[in-house]
């Protein structure tokens, strides 16, 4: 678990990263984050970690990556590679052991499509707590995740496995993982109700030892995102 305090604004740069091992830029609670470091844990990959105050970021990182954004990796040789999705990707094409995504081209496909159908999922764990908290008939959005949870529930059916790429954890796992580990603190576990092999799928995954090793306590999630929708979050909640 990554213990450091974040960097922000006026901050001093980190020194050069260590050779033979790789740099993470994160935010402890970050979700696409998460993934990033889902997979370096998974994978047993030697890197140091470095948190971000997003809300006010240093100019030495935004040097790295003009867009902002974590994760980030930063390699020792200074190569800089963003967007989650594409950082695990590269994480797995470079250190070859434990292959996270298949080596048969369809079913590699078949995993990074899965991502960008996730992405019409991801902004409901936002909108319905928005909403509930200003007030708001949040029925309709409610009605809406479900219905997308039964067709990840009909995914799992069909393929007759308890992971989504078959009987072992690989890429598309963790890449799904971080929002499901929210539910509770969004409050939209019920929206599982009706989704047995999806709600089978998210105990499964909280067997697994890098899903523990990387997560945070339900109580410790809740903190810091009442701090955030307070619009001050903290981001070192709890060190």
């Amino acid at each position: 678990m990554a213990s450091e305090k974040c960097f922000a604004k006026g901050s001093s740069a980190p020194g050069l990263v260590a050779k033979g091992q790789i740099r993470l830029y994160s935010m402890r609670f970050c979700p696409f984050a998460h993934r990033t470091r889902l997979v370096l844990h998974a994978k047993g990959v030697k890197h140091d970690t470095v948190n971000i105050n997003l809300k006010d970021k240093p100019e030495w990182f935004l040097k790295k990556n003009p867009l902002g954004l974590v994760p980030t990796l930063e390699t020792s040789s200074g190569q800089v590679i963003y967007e989650s999705p594409i950082t695990c990707d590269y994480l797995d094409e470079v250190y070859t052991d434990k292959k996270l995504l298949p080596a048969d081209p369809f079913q590699k496909a078949q995993q990074k499509m899965m991502p960008e159908n996730f992405s019409k999922i991801t902004p409901y764990f936002y909108k319905i707590p928005l909403g509930k908290k200003n007030g708001e008939d949040i029925s309709v959005l409610e009605a809406e995740l479900k219905e997308k949870f039964v067709k990840l529930n009909e995914d799992l059916v069909n393929k007759k496995s308890k992971f989504f790429g078959g009987n072992a954890i690989t890429m598309i796992d963790y890449m799904m993982w971080p929002w499901f580990e929210r539910l509770e603190i969004f409050e939209l576990k019920h929206c599982l109700d009706g989704t047995p092999e999806l709600k089978k799928w998210t105990e499964h995954m909280s067997e697994d030892q890098t899903v523990k090793a990387t997560m945070f306590p339900t109580e410790t999630y809740k903190a810091f995102y009442k701090t955030y929708a307070d619009g001050k979050p903290n981001y070192d909640y709890g060190l």
